[in-house]
């Protein structure tokens, strides 16, 4: 695809085209958003400026990276037409190699016999494979082409290492309710767009926002639905009143507002990492808003009811450990019920380990114990611990003197376990929440008597290498 579209799209009385085409920006100045990425000396800009062809300092290589509906094809259009190169345009869906060869051939020769600049600009990059990603390196070096791609998926993880160090990232946010009523507003009255021949409330503009989620293209496909809906799509005849879309129209062509939530790309992992986050917090309300995000996005319920019951262990631990139970008995209601019933069971989970008091004390614990184990902190098991099933062993000193907690008062015997070498480690600190506050004195009393001595008989007579069966526990 080249310089063509432009000239079709820029036709105000081209009807047929859909609002969201007709109302494409032709210039920077004329998008709505995107600020931060438009500045004065922005990549964008840069490229965009036609004194920017020939330049060595120019950035040669864009990922445009954002939502949908935010403008990125629109940007690399614009950055071409106002910078006067060519503009070509692959679908990472439906190209191959052969045609990514063929596009970047033809930008070569543009240059050499022409010297015309191409903007080479590939959708959905992320689902180009690493050999098409290859094909392209040498072409975005030696600047045959100013490479502009855009992707919803962060590029970290979807575009390889060489083509991403040779690009400069551009974050697209989504659109913001003011910058989206600026576009509903300037379509309903736009030349290229409806014309004035409708008109919406305020309140049917606020449904639209509501429901296109920060995509100005399902904003503009929206109110286009409305219009056709009261107009028939037929132009309002001279000297008739103007119908008024209201928010009862806008609710008849889009009975549910679509959740944007990508499962493969950064939605999925940005609204559960904001689940977490709430239930961390205790922040409830939070929390139901982001697991009915999930839910309507269709998110497998098993997923969610795991990370759930992690967030039992990690955020909830020993200030209250019935909550695990809670949440393990949860995702087995869930595997067995399924959805839609499964909402409910997760929203208990939800709200049992949001409103529970936290303590990440064990997770701490636990991370600490294997840091030592892993620095090489282990040593020797204590001999008077070791198993000792055999006479041999025994005769090796293995489980002599070992007390029998039973043996003694509050089953807490006075002896080292730890080896030597980790002798009066303290792993887990209980905080004073929940469960915990109770767990705190009495640990503390436990420590006091295991370091208080390591010899002398148990009491009552008791034998000191204790009552186990054979030594052997």
């Amino acid at each position: 695809m080249t310089d063509d579209l432009f000239a079709a799209t820029d036709a105000p009385d081209d009807v047929t085209r859909p609002l969201a085409v007709r109302m494409r920006p032709s210039t920077l100045d004329e998008v709505v958003g995107q600020s931060h990425a438009l500045g004065a000396g922005s990549p964008l800009r840069r490229l965009a400026n036609p004194a920017s062809k020939g330049s060595l300092t120019a950035p040669s290589s864009i990922i445009l990276f954002g939502p949908p509906g935010v403008g990125k094809t629109t940007l690399a259009y614009i950055v071409a037409r106002q910078s006067g190169r060519v503009f070509e345009e692959l679908s990472a869906v439906t190209s191959g190699v052969k045609d990514v060869r063929a596009v970047l051939d033809r930008a070569h020769r543009r240059l050499v016999a022409e010297g015309r600049e191409t903007v080479l600009f590939i959708d959905e990059v992320h689902r180009f494979s690493k050999s098409q990603q290859d094909a392209l390196l040498p072409s975005v070096e030696n600047r045959d082409v100013t490479f502009i791609a855009a992707t919803t998926e962060n590029p970290s993880f979807s575009v390889i290492k060489p083509l991403l160090s040779r690009s400069v990232v551009v974050k697209l946010e989504s659109l913001g309710p003011d910058d989206l009523r600026t576009l509903v507003e300037r379509a309903l009255n736009d030349e290229r767009g409806l014309k004035g021949e409708v008109r919406a409330s305020d309140e049917a503009v606020d449904e639209i926002v509501r429901m296109a989620g920060g995509d100005a293209r399902k904003a503009l496909t929206i109110l286009e639905a409305a219009a056709g809906a009261l107009t028939g799509d037929r132009e309002r005849r001279k000297g008739a009143r103007r119908p008024v879309i209201t928010p009862e129209v806008v609710g008849q062509v889009m009975d549910v507002a679509t959740v944007r939530y990508d499962k493969g790309g950064d939605d999925h992992y940005d609204v559960i990492s904001a689940f977490i986050k709430s239930m961390r917090g205790s922040d409830v309300d939070a929390a139901l808003h982001y697991l009915a995000r999930m839910i309507r996005a269709g998110e497998d319920p098993r997923f969610i009811a795991r990370r759930i019951m992690i967030a039992a262990a990690e955020e909830v631990g020993m200030a209250a450990p019935q909550i695990l139970e809670v949440t393990v008995a949860a995702a087995q209601a869930v595997a067995m019920i399924g959805m839609p019933e499964a909402r409910i069971i997760l929203a208990e989970a939800t709200v049992a380990v949001a409103t529970a008091p936290k303590s990440n004390a064990s997770y701490l614990a636990i991370d600490q114990a294997l840091a030592d184990v892993d620095a090489g902190r282990i040593g020797e098991v204590p001999r008077h611990l070791r198993n000792a099933p055999t006479t041999l062993m025994k005769s090796w000193g293995n489980h002599e003197g070992y007390r029998y907690a039973h043996d003694w008062p509050g089953a807490v015997a006075p002896q080292q376990y730890l080896p030597d070498e980790l002798a009066g480690r303290e792993y887990y600190h209980p905080n004073d929440r929940g469960y915990e506050r109770e767990v705190g004195p009495r640990l503390e009393r436990i420590r006091s008597i295991l370091h208080s001595g390591q010899g002398g008989a148990a009491p009552d007579g008791g034998a000191s290498d204790g009552r186990s069966p054979g030594g052997a526990a």
